[in-house]
C-alpha cells in the first residue's frame, strides 16, 4: 500500500486553501521574514562557470628616494588569486493534477504555492550568507566563518562586545562593491531564481507509484565575494539580555556599546566612497537601536520617514547617516567569538 508522502499537496492541503465561496484562499504568510540584505546585495557574473576567480594585491612595490647619479632596485607589487565557489539552492513542487484540477483556477492555485517557494528560498539563502560552512560542501562560505577570530588575518575588523552568555548576536556593516564584497552567479548562468514549468508529467509516490502531476523546479546559483575583507566588520558577543536592559555590557557608557562599537567600525572601512554601505541586525537589535534612537535622543541614532521601492511610506533606522537593515536569519544565539 502506497504511503502518502508529507512533502506533497494532499486533497486536505487542498482543502485547507480555500475561501467558503470555493475560491482559493489569500494565505496569510506568517512564515515570511525580512532579509534586507538579499536587496542591498550586489552581483557580478563569474568568470569561471562554478563561480569566481579573484585576484587579490597582497603586496606593495618598495619605494625609494634616489640620489642624483645613483640607480634604484627594481621592484614589484604581489598578488594572490582565490577561488570562490558558486553554490545552486534548488527545489522541487510536485502537486497532484487531480488535486490541482479542483481549483477553478489551475494556475492561481500553483502561483500561490509558488510564492512559498520563493520565500524559503530567499530564507535559505539569507541563512548562508552568514552561516555558510565549508563543512558543508554543497554550500558556500558565509560571512561568519569568514570573520570568525580575532587571531585571523582579518581579526582586527572584528570588535567583540563583551558578551559571555548563551543569546549572543551579532551586528555587521558591509561595503557591498565588485572591489569589495559581492555576490556573484557562474559564467554563462542567470541571476536571481530561475523557475522551469514542467507542465503537466508522472511523478512517484513513496512507492515509486506513478501518478499525473504538476511539476514546477526553482534554481538559484549564486556565492559570495569577499575580495578586500576591510570592507567587512562584525560586532559579535552582544549580550541580548544586557542590550534589552542596557545595562552591563551594553550600557551606553560601556566601551563595548554597540553604539560605540558601531562607530568603530565605521571608522575601521578604507573608504566611505565607492561602496553602498549598510548595518545589518537581528529584529531584537533593531527594535533597540529605535528605541535608542527615539528615547534617548541620541543624535547618531535616526529614525527617518520616506518611500520604498513601492511608493509606500517607511521609516528607516540610521546609524551615522548609514542605514541599518534587518535580517531575521541573524541568530539570537551564536557561538562567542574570541
Amino acid at each position: 500500500m502506497a504511503t502518502l508522502a508529507s512533502n506533497v499537496l494532499t486533497l486536505n492541503d487542498w482543502a485547507k486553501r480555500r475561501d467558503p465561496d470555493g475560491k482559493t484562499a489569500m494565505i496569510v504568510e506568517t512564515l515570511s521574514q525580512s532579509n534586507e540584505i538579499l536587496e542591498d546585495m550586489l552581483f557580478k557574473e563569474g568568470n569561471l562557470p562554478t563561480g569566481e576567480r579573484a585576484t587579490i594585491r597582497t603586496g606593495l612595490p618598495e619605494t625609494y628616494y634616489r640620489l642624483m647619479n645613483q640607480g634604484v632596485p627594481k621592484s614589484k607589487s604581489t598578488t594572490a588569486q582565490v577561488v570562490e565557489n558558486a553554490a545552486e539552492l534548488t527545489a522541487l513542487s510536485e502537486i497532484d493534477k487531480s488535486v490541482a484540477d479542483l481549483e477553478g483556477n489551475v494556475n492561481e492555485f500553483r502561483l500561490s504555492e509558488s510564492m512559498s517557494f520563493v520565500e524559503s528560498m530567499s530564507q535559505k539563502q539569507a541563512e548562508t550568507l552568514f552561516y555558510g560552512s565549508a563543512a558543508n560542501p554543497e554550500e558556500f562560505v558565509g560571512l561568519a566563518n569568514r570573520y570568525k577570530s580575532t587571531s585571523d588575518a582579518n581579526g582586527q575588523n572584528i570588535l567583540l562586545a563583551g558578551g559571555s552568555g548563551a543569546d549572543n548576536a551579532s551586528v555587521w556593516l558591509i561595503g557591498w562593491g565588485q572591489k569589495s564584497i559581492h555576490g556573484v552567479f557562474p559564467k554563462g548562468s542567470v541571476a536571481g531564481i530561475q523557475h522551469t514549468d514542467h507542465g503537466e508529467d508522472w511523478a512517484f509516490d513513496d512507492s515509486n507509484n506513478r501518478f499525473r502531476a504538476y511539476i514546477d523546479n526553482y534554481e538559484w546559483k549564486n556565492g559570495l565575494v569577499v575580495k578586500d575583507w576591510r570592507y567587512g566588520v562584525r560586532i559579535p558577543n552582544i549580550d541580548l539580555s544586557d542590550l534589552d536592559s542596557l545595562t552591563n555590557t551594553q550600557a551606553l557608557s560601556a566601551e563595548t556599546s554597540i553604539i560605540k562599537l558601531m562607530a568603530k567600525a565605521r571608522g575601521h572601512m578604507p573608504s566611505l566612497t565607492g561602496a553602498n554601505f549598510a548595518y545589518y541586525v537581528n529584529r531584537r537589535v533593531a527594535n533597540m537601536l529605535q528605541i535608542i534612537g527615539l528615547e534617548k535622543s541620541s543624535s547618531a541614532v535616526t529614525v527617518q520617514e520616506g518611500l520604498n521601492q513601492f511608493g509606500e511610506s517607511i521609516f528607516t533606522t540610521r546609524f551615522l547617516g548609514i542605514p541599518v537593515r534587518l535580517v531575521d536569519q541573524l541568530t539570537e544565539n551564536e557561538d562567542l567569538v574570541s
